[in-house]
């Protein structure tokens, strides 16, 4: 299994970025897909998942209402939308994926550094 994420950059405060994560070496249809952020110095945190078959969704309640995450059958990618974005979001992000569906991420991507200025 591979994961590749990208995406990150810059945004100021209020702005938007999408994340993607390109996803290859299996069929992820049984899957579940995470995206987790690490600020630096602290430890990497789960920020949403998706179940890739039936869609359900889970969010930090630090991100509700404003990150999105979805995914792409066709195109084998996992996303996630974020918008209004504040300073506290600036981390590197990772995307993940769990085999079993247990909450423990098998796979994880190379992540991408976002990073919002005030």
């Amino acid at each position: 299994v591979q994961l590749q994420a990208s995406g990150g950059g810059l945004a100021q405060a209020g702005g938007s970025l999408r994340l993607s994560c390109a996803a290859s070496g299996r069929t992820f249809s049984s899957y579940r897909m995470g995206w987790f952020r690490q600020a630096p110095g602290k430890e990497r945190k789960f920020v949403a998942s998706i179940n890739w078959a039936g869609g359900i969704t889970y969010y930090a309640d630090s991100v509700k209402g404003r990150f999105t995450i979805s995914r792409d059958s066709a195109k084998n990618t996992l996303y996630l939308q974020m918008n209004v974005l504040k300073p506290e979001d600036t981390a590197v992000y990772y995307c993940a994926a769990d085999r079993d569906m247990n909450w423990l991420f098998d796979y994880w991507g190379q992540g991408t550094l976002v990073t919002v200025s005030s």
